[in-house]
């Protein structure tokens, strides 16, 4: 199955997701890294596993899997020749424990799931080891009992430290030590039976010193008498660690002899941990187990894409047996992508052996090859358009689809000229049929619609659209097309029908006149459209009557001046004859607009509220103006500079 389809579908989510509901690791990795099957008898087996197991959890939520942790690491330590340590005993007793349990639990589940619960008699009975490991521990230890030496052992070593212990009581209690003694008391220092000297009578007391106080006052000494007992306590603490060692490597030895029993119920738990994550993940969604058939049918029954929950919108759809060919029209954000993702993403659910949500009715067929073009795999290394790498895989498809093949394109021809686009896709999908593929198939290309005239197989199909709410309905309706909604929407916002009419004899579509009728549009409105309609038509008389408009030019325009392009600045303007002000080259000149063309506004080369009369006027001027501003002065008169 081509790995590129199966990211496009989002697979690997569902499967990550089946995954979570597994116990062991081993059962996590193998669901995760599942991929569909092509034969229909082993799906077929799959599916009526995990439906067995469906029944089972609606009757036992609780099922005897154990989680398999280190029980290879373990056999594979004693093959090496090294016992098991007690701790590692106690986890494969309770694999043992889990094997019994399973097998009590399932045999009570031979009349709801007689296959599912007879894979539990490929366990053998391990029930000696298992008695074997639990006498012999206890708490996680190994036990007294274990053995009759080992018990012989303990209780000697237990009456010899009793025996250290009143010996040393009884030395702490003597006169001859009571004048050395920092304290009157026995002291456990790195498990030796000492007593606390003061230091200055080191030399006063035989035996060994074990420790010392943080202070250095004192001395911990274990007295000479004590000695001979410890090395008989020592004698004993040998004999029971190799009873222990021989009790370890005799339990070792006997999960050995059953190796091959234990590799064969950890295969055992481990399938029924696959299925019944399988069984909790259907429950999760509400799923059946759907039928498969060869007869190139999909028949989906109210059928929801899984990673949309209760938002998913029920799609139902036959396609196969008739037509084989299903082309989906309509608007973007409709939902055409999603329905072509849910039929892809189901299919190869049912052929990995998992639940779909879906009614009870649907029927999948087994395809052998899947291909999905979706739009989202464009090569960057390739440096291709959009348009070119999608082209580039859908003429990769062309080459090896036949006729047990599920081809699923978004978007059939888009990305590049609109005539174009369509052409391509009719002769894209003709050939696809041509080849035996079951084809399903989005576009915005209306032309397409065509198809299901001309030619026997192909289906038309269109997502529902609510003209009321302005809003699609992501409802797949069968045998019809669809379009953009666009005329529809513009009607419910106000558009007035002559334009749509208009607009759709520019489409080229047939107008309908009783589709966007005058009445039924509010009588407000209609007023409102036909006052804006005749005021514009008396606008556009009244400017037909006037003379051509004088351009506008601003003080401070930066101007060229034809025909020999020189730059000038607008001084003032326009009079009646269209006559400009003109600033060149310090000197002022009067000229018609005709031979004006704005280079950089004022706006764009002055702040607000600038002096222009810095530009225009010569200092002298400047000066007297300023002079006169403040005070009327006798004879001064202020010369107009143009």
């Amino acid at each position: 199955m081509n790995h590129t389809s199966l990211k496009q579908l989002d697979y690997q989510h569902i499967l990550d997701t089946v995954a979570t509901f597994a116990h062991t690791e081993r059962a996590k990795e193998t669901i995760r890294t599942s991929e569909p099957k092509f034969v229909k008898k082993h799906i077929n087996q799959m599916l009526n596993d995990v439906w067995e197991a469906y029944r089972i959890i609606t009757i036992s939520s609780s099922i005897p899997i154990h989680s398999l942790d280190d029980m290879s690491a373990y056999l594979q330590q004693a093959k090496k020749g090294l016992y098991l340590q007690p701790s590692q005993l106690q986890r494969v007793l309770s694999f043992l424990e889990h094997c019994r349990k399973l097998n009590t639990f399932m045999r009570d589940k031979v009349a709801v799931a007689p296959n599912v619960a007879n894979y539990v008699l490929s366990i053998n009975d391990m029930s000696d080891t298992e008695n074997a490991i639990a006498g012999s521990l206890r708490h996680g230890q190994i036990d007294d009992h274990a053995s009759s030496e080992l018990a012989n052992i303990r209780r000697h070593r237990r009456i010899k430290q009793a025996e250290i212990k009143e010996k040393a009581e009884a030395i702490c209690r003597s006169k001859k030590w009571a004048p050395y003694l920092q304290d009157s008391l026995v002291v456990e220092k790195n498990d030796r039976l000492t007593i606390p000297i003061k230091k200055q009578y080191r030399s006063k007391v035989s035996g060994t010193m074990i420790d010392t106080s943080s202070s250095g006052a004192t001395i911990f000494v274990e007295p000479k008498e004590l000695a001979t007992l410890y090395e008989q306590l020592n004698d004993l603490t040998m004999a029971e660690t190799y009873e222990v060692e021989t009790i370890l490597y005799t339990l070792t030895t006997s999960i050995l002899d059953i190796e091959s029993d234990l590799h064969m119920a950890m295969d055992i738990m481990h399938h029924y941990d696959v299925l019944f994550a399988k069984a909790k993940y259907g429950q999760s969604i509400n799923a059946v187990i759907p039928k498969l058939n060869e007869d190139y049918m999909i028949h989906l029954d109210v059928a929801r894409h899984p990673l949309l929950g209760e938002q998913a919108v029920p799609l139902s759809l036959q396609l196969g047996i008739r037509d084989r060919a299903l082309v989906i029209t309509g608007p973007n954000t409709g939902g055409k992508t999603v329905t072509l993702k849910t039929i892809g993403l189901l299919t190869l659910m049912a052929q990995t052996g998992l639940m779909i949500p879906a009614g009870p009715n649907t029927s999948l067929h087994v395809f052998q090859k899947l291909f999905v073009d979706i739009g989202d795999g464009q090569s960057i290394e390739q440096n291709l358009s959009t348009f070119s790498s999608r082209l580039t895989n859908i003429i990769d498809i062309l080459e090896i689809t036949d006729d047990k093949t599920l081809v699923l394109i978004d978007e059939l021809g888009s990305g590049t000229d609109p005539n174009e686009g369509m052409a391509l896709a009719h002769i894209i999908l003709e050939q696809l049929y041509a080849k035996g593929a079951t084809i399903v198939a989005t576009t915005h290309y209306r032309e397409l619609k065509s198809l299901a005239q001309t030619h026997d197989g192909f289906l038309n199909g269109s997502m529902a659209f609510d003209v009321e709410t302005l809003q699609p309905t992501y409802r797949l309706l069968l045998g019809e097309t669809g379009n953009s909604q666009a005329f529809d929407i513009a009607f419910k916002l106000g558009l007035h029908p002559t334009l749509i009419h208009r607009a759709q004899q520019l489409c080229g579509n047939q107008v309908d006149e009783t589709s966007y009728s005058i009445t039924d549009i509010d009588q407000t409105q209609k007023r409102r459209y036909d006052k804006q309609l005749a005021t514009t038509n008396y606008v556009r008389t009244q400017q037909k009557k006037k003379k051509t408009a004088i351009p506008l030019f601003n003080q401070g325009d930066n101007v060229t001046v034809s025909p020999h392009q020189e730059v000038g600045i607008v001084y003032k303007g326009p009079d009646e004859k269209g006559d400009y002000i003109v600033q060149i080259k310090g000197e002022k000149h009067r000229i018609n607009h005709k031979r004006l063309t704005l280079h950089i506004p004022a706006t764009e080369l002055y702040p607000p509220d600038y002096d222009f009369d810095i530009i225009f006027k010569s200092v002298d001027y400047r000066k007297t103006k300023h002079l006169l501003e403040r005070k009327h002065i006798k004879g001064l008169v202020l010369d107009d500079e143009e």
